[in-house]
């Protein structure tokens, strides 16, 4: 019986978790490259130092964390861009994209909404339900109750957005 010994299963577990890190690492590399563009190298800045705590939060290695510093002189323009859609049960969602080709964001956001069956909401329409202050996260200022059909939908909708190369962060004010 192949693939029934104790090494399968453990390739098949490392297999996993291996590519949900490199999917995290790659967002991590694209957050600190723009912060540290932005703050021409400087690793006391703010921004640059929050990107690299963020990182390190998520068990990146501190190699990993210098390359992409270092990389960011040869990196191309990448830029935060944010969408706003409302979601499942009419909760309001914020959409973070870190991209180089605003077109292509655009588009895969567009597409997993749409299969969905939503659609993005114009400027400013869901981000009053939200304070932010520039480099940190997007803090509902209240609340919306969902049932657990509009849960579920909610959970599935945000796991594909962070499937997504260009998606950094999803936010919802959904309880």
């Amino acid at each position: 019986m192949a693939g029934h010994n104790k090494w399968s299963k453990i390739k098949r577990q490392k297999e996993k978790t291996d590519g949900q890190k490199s999917k995290i690492f790659g967002k991590m590399v694209k957050l600190i490259q723009i912060e540290a563009k932005k703050a021409g190298g400087n690793i006391n800045s703010p921004g640059l130092k929050a990107a690299i705590e963020k990182a390190r939060a998520m068990n990146m290695p501190n190699d990993n964390i210098d390359r992409a510093i270092k990389k960011s002189a040869e990196a191309g323009e990448s830029e935060l861009v944010v969408y706003e859609a409302f979601g499942p049960g009419g909760c309001a969602m914020i959409i973070e994209c870190l991209t180089d080709n605003k077109n292509r964001a655009n588009q895969d956001v567009k597409t997993i909404l749409a299969k969905n069956d939503l659609a993005m909401a114009g400027a400013h329409a869901a981000s009053w339900a939200f304070t932010h202050n520039p480099g940190e996260d997007w803090i509902p200022t209240g609340t919306v109750p969902l049932s657990e059909e509009d849960g579920e939908k909610l959970s599935r909708l945000i796991d594909e957005l962070e499937e997504s190369d260009e998606v950094q962060d999803v936010y919802t004010n959904a309880e």
